[in-house]
């Protein structure tokens, strides 16, 4: 008899440990929930800024200019460019 009542409060101790721990879990849980939707709630609150225009592309300088266009007399040389593709790209390079 006294086995069975050791294994009786053993298990109402397990069980109301876990009743605890899982509880604790859910609490957790459901305030870290609720912060999310405050700060959903916040951002929506806020006024929508118009977003920032992309920074204008500088012009390339002459140097670029000349060492791209040595790259494509490359590539052409090479036999990887076409003479079509090597004027598309020069004609890009140049405008």
């Amino acid at each position: 008899m006294p086995r069975l009542m050791r294994t009786m409060a053993r298990t109402a101790v397990v069980a109301g440990t876990a009743t605890a721990v899982s509880n604790r879990v859910s609490r957790r849980q459901a305030n870290r929930w609720e912060d999310q939707a405050d700060a959903q709630g916040y951002q929506e609150e806020q006024p929508m800024a118009a977003p920032a225009p992309p920074p204008a592309a500088a012009a390339p300088s002459e140097a670029d200019k000349l060492a791209q266009l040595k790259e494509l007399g490359e590539l052409k040389a090479a036999g990887v460019l076409t003479e079509e593709e090597f004027a598309a790209q020069k004609a890009k390079i140049l405008a």
